[in-house]
């Protein structure tokens, strides 16, 4: 197992809601339990609604250029071998990495489980197919080269679908993966709806739209409000 030989700082966007809290309590302990070298550190923006994109760009943009930092959901939980390599290799690759090749969503059986003391990976759960969210690792430098997440979207949806066009055209290439699990834990859903979805779903067929050509998914990037390049 890959072993790392200085602290490494894990960002988690937090904004507080009831049906979270479990979730995100349970996130922390695990880290302390499995990956004690990691810190963690919570970001929010004051952004009347919780815009994760803006979490995330805000808490990868306050530490040094060349710095590996993982950015974590508050209600995934990474596996300690693939979440060391990918620590390792971000650091020079150029490429953001994805610690994890199948997203396992628990739902309440899942997460039951878990919570009595079954293994992670004996639970029952969901493949979500084509997951690239839940944990990043990445240098800043690295994550500005590409525009970091568009900050348009608002609320919840698509700024990791997006994200995940805007890296392949820019960077040329598809973040990094490393065989292993990431497990998302149960909680209630988001609602999906409403004229701020619409809209995240609008700026989400421009992105579609640009998939694949370098120079129109730049011009997009670019009005983001994101991170700039470096």
């Amino acid at each position: 197992m890959p072993q790392l030989d200085h602290p490494v700082t894990v960002i988690i966007p937090w904004r507080p809601a009831p049906s979270r809290v479990p979730a995100f309590d349970f996130v922390v302990d695990w880290y302390a339990r499995h990956l004690p070298e990691f810190r963690i550190q919570t970001i929010d923006t004051e952004d009347d609604v919780f815009v994760l994109a803006a979490c995330r760009n805000r808490g990868i943009a306050a530490h040094d250029p060349d710095e590996v930092v993982v950015v974590c959901d508050a209600d995934t939980l990474p596996e300690p071998e693939p979440l060391r390599a990918a620590v390792i290799a971000a650091r020079t690759s150029g490429l953001v990495h994805l610690p994890y090749t199948e997203y396992h969503w628990l739902g309440r059986e899942g997460d039951a489980q878990l919570r009595a003391g079954v293994p992670a990976a004996e639970c029952d759960f969901e493949l979500v197919i084509g997951a690239c969210s839940g944990v990043y690792v990445t240098t800043p430098r690295t994550w500005a080269s590409h525009g970091g997440q568009d900050e348009r979207f608002r609320g919840w949806g698509f700024e990791d679908a997006a994200w995940f066009l805007a890296h392949n055209a820019l960077l040329g290439a598809e973040p990094v993966r490393h065989e292993g699990n990431v497990y998302a834990l149960h909680h209630a859903a988001e609602v999906r709806a409403g004229a701020r979805y619409d809209a995240n779903a609008a700026l989400m067929e421009r992105y579609r739209a640009a998939e694949g050509d370098r120079e129109a998914m730049a011009q997009l990037v670019a009005g983001s409000g994101a991170l700039s390049s470096s």
